[in-house]
C-alpha cells in the first residue's frame, strides 16, 4: 500500500532498516560505555561526590537555592518587561503611520541583530559609567536589560506574525460595526492571535530562562549555573555531579513552563468553540415581526425571504 507521501518499504528495505537500527544501537551503546568508563576512571561516579548534593542541606541552602532564586528573579523581570514591550513594538510595526512603523522596525531589527551577551556587556558598562548602582547588584540589572532588549525585539516579530496570520475579514467586520483601529486591535485581533502566538511565546520564555546563565559566565552574576564552581570546589571537585543537578533543575523549570503554556493554549482553544446551538422553526416564527409570515423554504416574506411576504403583510 502506498500514498502520495509515503511508500511502504519492501522486504529488502525492511531488512536494511533493521540493520541500520541495530548499527545505531550498537554505536550508541559503545558511546555510552566510553562515557561511563571515562567518568569512572576519573572517579566522577563515586557516591562520595554525589551524596552531598542529595543529603547535605547546606549544599542547597548555600549554593543551589540562592542561585535558583537569582535565576528566577532575573528571568521573571525580563519576562514581565519584555512581553508588553514586545507587544507594543509588534503593534507599532503594523501602524499606518510611516514614522511609527519605521521607528519600531529600526529598534526591532537593531536589537534583534545583536547577540544577547553583547547587550549584557554593554549594559553592564553603561550602568558602571553613568549610574550609581552598586557593583553587587549591577550584574542583575545588566542581565535583565540585555534579556529585555533582545527578547522584546524577537517577541515583537512573533506578535506581528500572529496578527498578520488572522483573516482579513476580522478587521473588515470590526470596521463594519464602527470599531476604531485601537478597539479593533485590542478587542478583536490580539485576543484571537494569542492562541496562534502561544507556542512561539513559550519557546522564547524558555530561552530567557536559559540565557540568564550568560550573566553568570561573563558578568559574575550569581545565578544557578554559577553556583557549580563554588559548590564543586567545596565538595571535592564533583563537577559532573554539580552540572548534572543544575541541568535537571533547568529541565524541571522549563518543562513546568511549557506544560503550563500547553494547558493554557488548550483552555483558550476550547473557550473559542461555539456552543453549536440550533434555532428551531418555531423560534424563528416567533421572531418574525407582526404582519409578516415566514414560508418554509425561504421564499416567503419578512425574515424568511425577499419580496412577496413583505408585500403581503402590507396588504
Amino acid at each position: 500500500m502506498t500514498s502520495p507521501l509515503y511508500d511502504v518499504p519492501g522486504p529488502r528495505a525492511k531488512r536494511r532498516n533493521v540493520l541500520y537500527t541495530l548499527l545505531f544501537l550498537v554505536a550508541l551503546a559503545v558511546l555510552l560505555w566510553w562515557v561511563y568508563r571515562s567518568l569512572d576512571d576519573k572517579n566522577q561516579l563515586e557516591w562520595a561526590k554525589w551524596q552531598p548534593l542529595l543529603t547535605d542541606s547546606r549544599a542547597w541552602s548555600t549554593y543551589i537555592l540562592p542561585g535558583l532564586q537569582n535565576t528566577v528573579v532575573a528571568a521573571s523581570l525580563a519576562m514581565v518587561i519584555a512581553l508588553p514591550l514586545g507587544a507594543l513594538l509588534g503593534i507599532s510595526r503594523l501602524s499606518e503611520h510611516r514614522w511609527v512603523r519605521g521607528t519600531a522596525g529600526t529598534i526591532v531589527e537593531f536589537f534583534r541583530a545583536i547577540p544577547v551577551l553583547i547587550l549584557m556587556l554593554f549594559a553592564n558598562a553603561a550602568f558602571s559609567e553613568f549610574t550609581d548602582i552598586s557593583p553587587e547588584t549591577r550584574p542583575l540589572y545588566a542581565v535583565v536589560t540585555g534579556l529585555v532588549l533582545y527578547n522584546a525585539s524577537v517577541l515583537a516579530e512573533v506578535v506581528r506574525a500572529g496578527i498578520l496570520s488572522l483573516p482579513r475579514g476580522q478587521t473588515d467586520a470590526a470596521k463594519a460595526i464602527g470599531m476604531r483601529k485601537g478597539q479593533t486591535m485590542l478587542h478583536v485581533l490580539l485576543p484571537q492571535s494569542v492562541t496562534a502566538m502561544l507556542p512561539a511565546l513559550v519557546s522564547q520564555l524558555v530561552v530567557i530562562v536559559k540565557d540568564t546563565a550568560l550573566g553568570g559566565a561573563m558578568l559574575g552574576f550569581s545565578e544557578l549555573l554559577a553556583s557549580v564552581r563554588p559548590m564543586s570546589a567545596n565538595y571535592g571537585a564533583n563537577t559532573i555531579a554539580s552540572f548534572t543537578l543544575v541541568a535537571v533543575i533547568f529541565v524541571v523549570i522549563n518543562f513546568a513552563l511549557t506544560t503550563f503554556a500547553s494547558r493554557l493554549e488548550g483552555m483558550l482553544r476550547r473557550g473559542k468553540k461555539s456552543t453549536g446551538a440550533v434555532v428551531g422553526a418555531e423560534a424563528v416564527e416567533e421572531l418574525a415581526t407582526p404582519g409578516e409570515h415566514i414560508v418554509p423554504g425561504g421564499k416567503g416574506g419578512g425574515a424568511g425571504g425577499t419580496g412577496g411576504g413583505s408585500r403581503g403583510g402590507r396588504k
